[in-house]
């Protein structure tokens, strides 16, 4: 997928930096994470808040082309988790635009709009969505002030400049129950069908609001995707992250490390793995020495599933190879160089020739009991546990190209250790040519977030916090339309589960343009999406009932 260079440059030229102060406090992600699992399902969800919610009105005025309504609750957030939601924000502002006369007094459409990124205050969707909807086809509008955004920012806050990675899951879990309080408003009121809708950042936050209403809901999520970690990883916006100042916080404190890194989850990775499989299974399935080579290591894994396997550098002839003959594999497999891969013999495909074979109990004894001296130029001393470092080296292994991935297998009876990049690899780092010629720690646009263990867990706790996938399914998917860019620089869709996938039944419509032009460009588009989905919602429902 082409990315649009107009994304590129507007992001080059905005002074807005993201987590200027890090990750946030350590035991707020952890709680944050807890209550991520009550808000992903639906049934516990819905029912922390009330259908008589406070909601306290301070204006009621009858303008010539409108009704306008404004308010403020106080975030159920706050409630639950208490101090996680700075002081200012506790409040949730919002107003309301609603036509003098309805066309159809038995049906009252109202639709909920969610801010983008920097969408400060009301004014922005008031005039560009919420009045052409009201004129254009009566639908009415509600405009909800994001968390940490005008009344509601921090005085400490810059912009939109959010100071902690945390910052952003409080205001999902804000907009996500604020939502609700605000549906149920809706209802009381006698107002319906519902629907929610948002740009760029407002339109996952809608996507994840709409998951825990338990009705038929519209739903247009404009220029957003599945989750957020490929905007912040892999888009125009992970140059505005300090990505230094996240890997010294996430090395220098245990807690991430030790603790909330194993409370999540990458969720593309084992979905990216199969099909990267298949693509290259299928590429090579006319190769015949490649599909012997494939067959031998299939059968190996087969006989041995229980069995720790010693990725060596030569062919073994036999299991039962002499101690001497095994060893020196060994010695080659965990010592040799980064750059020693570049000799590996490699055959017709371009495929390094190194075999894997299982290795046995005795085999294994017989390493960690010997010393192991290697006379060469690498000079290299004496190594106490082989066993440990050989467990290492495979798996370091797996980032070198055209070598198979292997998952060891441990037994179960074994306590399971993390595993930390930073253990073995800190020497390595900081060795890399691109790493000493810009004198920068981390170069978000050169290296991949596998790479290194800080981009790992910003991997993880955005997809464990974002990705639609660990959340509910809609109510009904056929009430959503959703608009993306095709070369949107700002939402990277690659390498990521698709909207299709995780919500059957939904629709996805595009765009020939970037996340900059498409926003400029096709606000008309947007609001046609809406008024189709209400559409859609009338002829389907009504009263939250089939309509016959």
């Amino acid at each position: 997928m082409s990315t649009s260079k107009l994304d590129a440059v507007y992001r080059s030229i905005l002074l807005t930096k993201f987590f200027t102060k890090g990750w946030g406090k350590p035991e707020n992600l952890r709680r944050l994470f807890e209550f991520k699992k009550i808000v992903s399902n639906r049934d516990k969800c819905f029912k922390l808040v009330e259908r008589d919610y406070p909601v306290t009105i301070t204006k009621e005025q009858n303008l010539a082309d409108c009704k306008l309504i404004e308010g403020y609750f106080l975030s159920p957030l706050e409630k639950y988790l208490p101090g996680i939601v700075p002081e200012i924000a506790q409040k949730a502002h919002f107003q309301v635009l609603l036509p003098i006369h309805w066309p159809d007094p038995g049906c009252k459409p109202v639709c909920l709009h969610l801010a983008g990124t920097g969408d400060h205050f009301f004014w922005r969707r008031r005039n560009l969505m919420v009045k052409p909807l009201l004129k254009e086809a009566s639908i009415g509008g509600i405009i909800l002030e994001n968390p940490f955004y005008g009344v509601r920012k921090p005085t400490d806050q810059i912009r939109s400049s959010l100071q902690n990675v945390s910052d952003i899951f409080v205001m999902g879990g804000c907009l996500i129950l604020e939502s609700l309080v605000l549906f149920h408003w809706c209802e009381r009121n006698g107002l319906g069908p519902l629907g929610v809708t948002g740009l760029s950042m407002g339109g996952h936050m809608a996507s994840l609001a709409a998951t825990n209403w338990p009705k038929p809901l519209v739903l247009v999520p404009c220029l957003s995707w599945s989750t957020a970690s490929a905007v912040f990883l892999q888009g125009v916006m992970s140059q505005s992250i300090n990505w230094d100042l996240l890997e010294d916080q996430y090395l220098s404190d245990g807690v991430y490390r030790e603790k909330l890194s194993k409370m999540v989850t990458i969720v593309d990775e084992a979905f990216l793995a199969g099909k990267k499989f298949a693509r290259t299974y299928s590429k090579n399935l006319n190769a015949p020495s490649t599909r012997i080579k494939k067959d031998a290591i299939v059968d190996s894994l087969k006989r041995s599933s229980l069995n720790k396997l010693d990725i060596t550098y030569k062919e073994s002839s036999a299991e039962d190879a002499e101690r001497e003959s095994l060893l020196e594999k060994v010695k080659i497999s965990v010592l040799s160089e980064p750059d020693e891969t570049k000799s590996l013999p490699v055959d017709e495909n371009n495929n390094t020739t190194s075999k894997i074979t299982p290795m046995s109990q005795d085999n294994k004894e017989n390493i960690t009991s010997s010393a192991v001296a290697q006379d060469d130029d690498t000079k290299t001393n004496i190594v106490e546990n082989r066993t440990e470092k050989v467990e290492s080296k495979s798996t370091c292994d797996n980032d070198k190209p055209n070598l198979p991935a292997i998952k060891e297998t441990k037994d179960e009876n074994k306590e399971k250790k993390s595993w930390n990049v930073s253990d073995f690899t800190s020497d390595l780092w900081t060795n890399l040519p691109f790493m000493k010629t810009s004198g920068k720690k981390i170069d978000i646009s050169k290296i991949h977030w596998r790479d290194r263990e800080a981009l790992q867990f910003m991997r993880g706790i955005m997809d464990e916090c974002t990705h639609l996938s660990n959340f509910s399914i809609p109510f009904d998917t056929s009430l959503i339309i959703a608009v993306c860019a095709k070369h949107d620089a700002y939402v990277p869709r690659d390498d990521v589960g698709t909207l299709e996938e995780i919500w059957p039944g939904a629709e996805v419509r595009y765009v020939d343009a970037g996340h900059v032009s498409a926003y400029l460009l096709h606000q008309s588009l947007f609001r046609s999406c809406i008024k189709e989905g209400f559409e859609r919602s009338k002829k389907k429902w009504k009263d939250g009932k089939h309509v016959v």
